[in-house]
């Protein structure tokens, strides 16, 4: 039986959205379908938005502080420049997604589905994932201070130039998530880096913890 040798990367097109009509917050409405809107510098503080669709839209410079996601569905839709010091996007779902140049604090996105997503040059203090799923997702160029991807399921899931302050990995399911171009300061849960890829350097750095995670005593 052969086996695979190599990480398969994320699946991703760039994203070509249609000519879009101008918008702005007093549109959007919760449960709603949004679609071929263009939002520039809307303020979308405290709105509840739960359960709208949002579909070949582009949010540009927009404010989402406190703002309610929950069961939302992003497909096809482009967000530059988003500040969003808390955010609750939990059991929202993202398709064809790129976030680019943005500041987020708190992003709640549990039980999520994430799919053919980019993230780009943006900056996060705490992503909680948990038991999300994500597929053909890449992080690039963005600093995350703690990411909790327990319990979640990841396949096709890369990262370039970004660093991570900590990683929950409890009980977590990884298949070709590519960890080469990830700086990461404390990993919690070892045994959730089961399916990553990681570089000899990486490897080096995290012996002294999986030794021990193992109950391997190093002396020299």
């Amino acid at each position: 039986m052969r086996t695979r040798s190599t990480t398969r990367p994320p699946v991703l097109e760039r994203l070509v959205l249609p000519p879009l009509e101008d918008a702005d917050a007093s549109q959007l409405a919760a449960q709603e379908h949004h679609e071929g809107l263009r939002l520039v510098g809307a303020d979308l503080t405290g709105c509840d938005l739960t359960g709208a669709t949002f579909t070949e839209c582009e949010l540009v410079g927009v404010t989402a502080h406190t703002t309610i996601l929950q069961h939302s569905r992003l497909i096809e839709t482009r967000i530059e420049r988003l500040n969003a010091p808390v955010l609750d996007a939990t059991r929202s779902t993202w398709r064809d997604v790129e976030l680019s140049g943005s500041r987020v604090g708190a992003l709640d996105i549990y039980d999520a589905e994430i799919r053919s997503t980019r993230c780009t040059g943006s900056k996060f203090d705490w992503i909680n994932l948990r038991s999300s799923t994500l597929e053909d997702v890449l992080f690039e160029d963005c600093t995350i201070n703690e990411l909790d991807l327990g319990g979640a399921s990841a396949a096709r899931v890369a990262f370039v130039n970004c660093h991570v302050g900590s990683l929950a990995l409890a009980h977590t399911r990884l298949a070709d998530v590519d960890l080469r171009g990830l700086e990461i300061g404390t990993i919690s849960n070892l045994e959730g880096l089961a399916g990553a890829t990681v570089d000899a350097q990486q490897v080096s750095t995290l012996a002294p913890a999986l030794a021990s995670h193992l109950g391997i005593r190093v002396e020299g």
